[in-house]
């Protein structure tokens, strides 16, 4: 900054898992005057709310454990954008510090000072550039590019954005999409509490989670068992803080035509897969719903819309989650309710499940190609709590074209899926058919193996996502969309035989 010379920062430390201990709240929008280009600051009036659990004072202050920040960051909404804003620490005030707005630092941006001798942080100044001399945090935008302590090489710096003191629970996070997910919120500094069954799975998610930079809490939990859950929830509240973002991704699934599901094998599917979310969500909502804040992300399937053969315990719990998350939608919105719901359908994913899945098919399980790697299902996963205010987020090329096919042609892709669908989930190696499943017990618990994030499909999965991209610009998306629903209804009826 011009004219004040600023302390150098501490050096970050990779790894560490230090949760960083200062809360942000959002700034108000700017208001742009009439000289194009020209930001004039909001208004920031005395702040009478007192600081609440998360020690978050409504209107820009923010309490600082002395000596505890290691690094800030907070969310400027511009032009229905997130621009972050990094905070480097600098000598920490005893007790809190003002958080203002100036556009006069690095355009626009936000000076944080600390509040005046014997002075309470509401009483502290009004808004103004630092001054040499002063104590505080520099604000400055990041630059394009400028790397991010202990991030994850393959986290973007839209992924990086998100808020450094986020606390997100996120089930069956011991592998697959749940994983991927935990290891991005962790490159975001997040303090991530990790639920599934398996325990050694979740104590190598969480090292990843803490490798990437966040704090993790592995919590050993059955979403199908609702004590569990609400105990497990107790837990991440108590160690981690109020939980800001809960992403239900837990299921299992059985791999057979319906006729050879036995009815308790059925029902632990759709107790795991249907009602963990309708347990998940309930535990979220408990505890987002007094505070007002707060955002749940299921993680769908196109199945939902376009059943496959051999799936029909998995479908059906896909499609009764699509109706279940609309209604509590619904009920949100009628309250007036700031918590939000939003649901991420995903494509075919090389995940573990196709190694460990119950399945009864004569050769080995796989998903239906085009297969994309768990880190393209996280992005989605990211995107959709960043920006909850959309119903839901149709992650990958192949979801987008299934959802769309099926709404403009339903009986033609029956008849095509009728044809196909048996053969393309299955190698053309035999199953072992002593394998062992996870559908009562988890293969990767106290005395398993951890399996990690991938399945055994790499050679075959796309690490990159067209259609992602593209969703981040809005003006994009229907022409693909119509393009995709054509490509996908002319490519159908040339494979299919006529009525």
């Amino acid at each position: 900054m011009p004219g004040a010379a600023q302390p150098p920062p501490p050096p970050h430390r990779p790894g560490s898992g230090h949760r960083t201990a200062a809360l942000l709240s959002e700034t108000t929008q700017p208001k742009t005057s009439g000289r194009r280009g020209r930001v004039s600051p909001p208004h920031v009036g005395p702040a009478a709310t007192p600081l609440d659990e998360r020690g978050v004072l409504q209107r820009h202050v923010v309490r600082i454990e002395p000596g505890a920040a290691q690094e800030l960051h907070h969310v400027h909404r511009r032009g229905g954008d997130a621009h972050r804003l990094a905070v480097d620490r600098h000598p920490a005030p005893a007790a809190g510090v003002r958080v203002d707005h100036d556009p006069r630092l690095s355009g626009h941006a936000t000076s944080v000072r600390p509040p005046a001798a014997g002075r309470t942080p509401e009483a502290s100044g009004g808004p103004g550039p630092f001054r040499p001399g002063d104590a505080g945090y520099l604000v400055r935008r990041r630059r394009p590019g400028a790397p991010v302590p202990a991030a994850d090489p393959g986290v973007t710096r839209r992924e990086r954005r998100g808020s450094m003191t986020q606390t997100v629970v996120i089930t069956g996070a011991s592998a697959g999409i749940g994983r991927a997910t935990a290891r991005l919120f962790g490159a975001r500094g997040a303090a991530v509490g990790l639920l599934a069954r398996g325990r050694a799975g979740l104590d190598a998610a969480a090292r990843e989670v803490e490798e990437a930079g966040g704090t993790a809490l592995p919590v050993v939990t059955d979403m199908s068992d609702p004590a569990q859950v609400e105990a497990a929830a107790d837990a991440v509240e108590e160690a981690l803080g109020p939980i800001d973002v809960w992403v239900n991704v837990a299921f299992t699934s059985v791999f057979a035509p319906f006729t050879e599901i036995a009815p308790e094998e059925f029902a632990r599917v759709t107790e795991v897969t249907y009602l963990g979310f309708v347990n998940g969500t309930r535990a979220a909502l408990t505890r987002m719903v007094p505070r007002d804040r707060g955002t749940v992300v299921q993680v769908g399937s196109a199945m939902a819309y376009r059943a496959i053969p051999l799936q029909s315990a998995y479908c059906g719990a896909k499609a009764a989650i699509n109706g279940f998350t609309s209604s509590v939608r619904t009920e949100l919105m009628h309250s007036g309710s700031r918590v939000r719901i939003t649901v991420a359908q995903m494509p075919a994913v090389n995940t573990p499940q196709f190694s460990w899945v119950l399945s009864r098919l004569p050769n080995e399980p796989q998903p239906v190609p085009p297969i994309y790697q768990p880190e393209v299902a996280a992005r989605g996963v990211l995107l959709a709590a960043d920006r909850p205010g959309r119903r839901e987020r149709w992650v990958g090329a192949s979801a987008m074209a299934t959802i769309l096919g099926n709404k403009i042609a339903p009986a033609l892709l029956d008849r095509y899926v009728a044809r196909t669908g048996v053969d393309s989930q299955q190698t053309s190696r035999k199953a072992d058919p002593q394998r062992p499943d996870n559908l009562w017990q988890p293969l990767d618990g106290e005395d398993g193996t951890d399996h990690g994030a991938h399945g055994v499909f790499d050679d075959r999965s796309h690490g990159r996502s067209f259609q992602q991209a593209l969703a981040r610009r809005p003006w994009a998306v229907p022409a693909l969309a119509a393009g995709l629903a054509v490509a996908v209804t002319a490519a159908v009826r040339g494979r299919c035989p006529g009525r």
